[in-house]
């Protein structure tokens, strides 16, 4: 029997962390450090849960909410992730985030030991909303619970709300191809994740996504134009739909192996964004995402097809190496990848976890990153994903930790309502929309940890400014966290 994604030999995980040590050894912060920073990585997530919470949830501030979800369409839609500060379930970033969660445990599961199942539970929590959101009605995927504008005119608890929880849906008269092919992914890589822990949920997830990317790809279209303002300017499709297209077939080919799939890269990679050079990964544009994928196949000499892949995630890996002939990335005087003033960060630990997952390709397979003229080793790229890590989490000119709980001095104004208001638990009676104003615009520290939240992070000068009005700075979000996950579970496990 052919081993699974997730099991790898002992001796090419003790010589590939082996071979990093060097990396490591003069650091700002050690294996157990790193350990302690992928434990709150993935306890932020119990922050981010709508639904029912189990008896196992650790942030105890939180309680129940979003109980009727999907009640008004008569639907059931309860669970899943509220995406940032606010209580939107957004269907493109949880998906998103679902498949940078699994993708994380899948390279480097390995190394997260005691903190493997906490993550799990994360990625599952976000699968068992998505499998009711793809199976609920035929021809019809549900996007979104919540109405965006008006759950920004109120700042209150989950625990709380009233604003309306509208259900919104992509169908085959109404497409929405991107935030399909995205949930496809997310089921596919999740299938992975359970292969062995749960057979027969791996196999349920993996059918589900079969079926969902055949409705994004058959019924064509933006989810943006069919939704328009309810997902528009928030979670707007910029990058258009083909790019989570081919990333979906890319995620369903590695966890099936059929081969319909591999032909289906090769008719309509280079429709689909593969002869572009692309140079940032996140919950709107998977180009590089999909290339840095599918290189593996190219270097494991499976798929000789792929060497276009790996052509241009070359080019993309070259592009944020200072020194090569192609470098072209934006950095702070501290060292931090700078690609946009709102939510920056959340570039920074997508770049990061790309840097590593190539590297492990490579390395696992004696290959090099082509720059012109020069090869760069996979040493190069650990190193320069290391900076990134370290510098989130305090290694920076500010000696600020942007990890929420992490570290000896970290923000403490975030941007996140329930958070930032008093828990149930403390203060029974209903704080209403307007009157939960009082505590945005507070002075005092957030009453409640949202213990690993990764912030928006500082501007293109190291500055932050630890204000919960300064969203672009002080928001947390789901898909900033995930890829995240695996960084650094890399990071804690160099030592194996």
């Amino acid at each position: 029997m052919a081993p699974s994604d997730t099991t790898h030999s002992l001796s090419n995980h003790f010589l590939f962390y082996t071979f990093f040590t060097v990396i490591l050894s003069c650091s700002a912060f050690n294996s157990q450090d790193y350990s302690n920073a992928l434990e709150k990585s993935i306890l932020f997530f119990e922050g981010q849960r709508s639904g029912k919470l189990p008896s196992s949830q650790r942030l105890t501030w939180r309680a129940d909410s979003g109980l009727s979800d999907g009640a008004s369409s008569h639907v059931d839609l309860v669970g899943g992730y509220y995406d940032a500060g606010d209580n939107v379930k957004f269907g493109l970033p949880m998906a998103f985030t679902t498949t940078l969660l699994a993708w994380s445990v899948i390279e480097f599961g390995s190394s997260m030991h005691n903190h493997i199942e906490n993550a799990r539970a994360a990625i599952r929590w976000s699968t068992d909303y998505l499998l009711k959101a793809s199976t609920a009605t035929p021809g019809t995927l549900y996007v979104q619970i919540g109405d965006p504008n008006m759950d920004h005119k109120c700042w209150e608890r989950p625990e709380d709300m009233d604003t309306p929880r509208q259900v919104y849906k992509v169908s085959t008269q109404n497409p929405g191809s991107d935030v399909a092919a995205e949930t496809a992914a997310a089921l596919a890589a999740a299938s992975i994740v359970f292969k062995d822990s749960d057979p027969s949920y791996s196999t349920k997830l993996l059918h589900t996504a079969v079926k969902v990317f055949d409705f994004a790809d058959r019924y064509r279209g933006s989810y943006s134009d069919s939704l328009n303002s309810v997902v528009c300017p928030f979670y707007c499709s910029y990058s258009g739909y083909h790019d989570e297209l081919l990333w979906g077939a890319s995620w369903i080919h590695r966890a099936s192996h059929n081969a319909s799939y591999l032909a289906y890269i090769q008719s309509n990679g280079h429709t689909m964004g593969a002869d572009e050079d692309d140079y940032s990964f996140s919950w709107d544009d998977k180009r590089v995402g999909t290339k840095v994928l599918l290189s593996k196949g190219f270097l494991e000499k499976i798929t000789s097809e792929f060497q276009l892949y790996k052509s241009h995630s070359d080019n993309y890996i070259c592009s944020l190496l200072p020194g090569t002939s192609s470098f072209q990335a934006q950095y702070t005087p501290g060292g931090l990848l700078y690609k946009a003033s709102e939510s920056n960060l959340q570039y920074v630990t997508s770049t990061a976890f790309l840097l590593l997952t190539y590297a492990k390709y490579l390395r696992s397979n004696n290959g090099v990153v082509s720059c012109g003229t020069s090869m760069v080793t996979p040493e190069k790229l650990i190193s320069q994903a290391k900076k990134q890590v370290d510098y989130i989490l305090g290694d920076n000119p500010a000696r600020m930790s942007y990890m929420v709980g992490f570290g000896e001095r970290y923000p403490l104004h975030v941007h996140h309502r329930g958070s930032s208001i008093p828990s149930v638990h403390s203060h029974a009676s209903r704080i209403s929309c307007g009157d939960g104003f009082q505590y945005l615009y507070s002075r005092s520290p957030n009453p409640n940890v949202l213990v690993g939240a990764i912030l928006g992070g500082p501007d293109n000068r190291d500055s932050f400014y630890d204000d919960r009005n300064n969203y672009q700075q002080s928001e947390p979000a789901t898909y900033i966290n995930a890829p995240f996950v695996g960084a650094l579970a890399f990071f804690s496990g160099n030592t194996y």
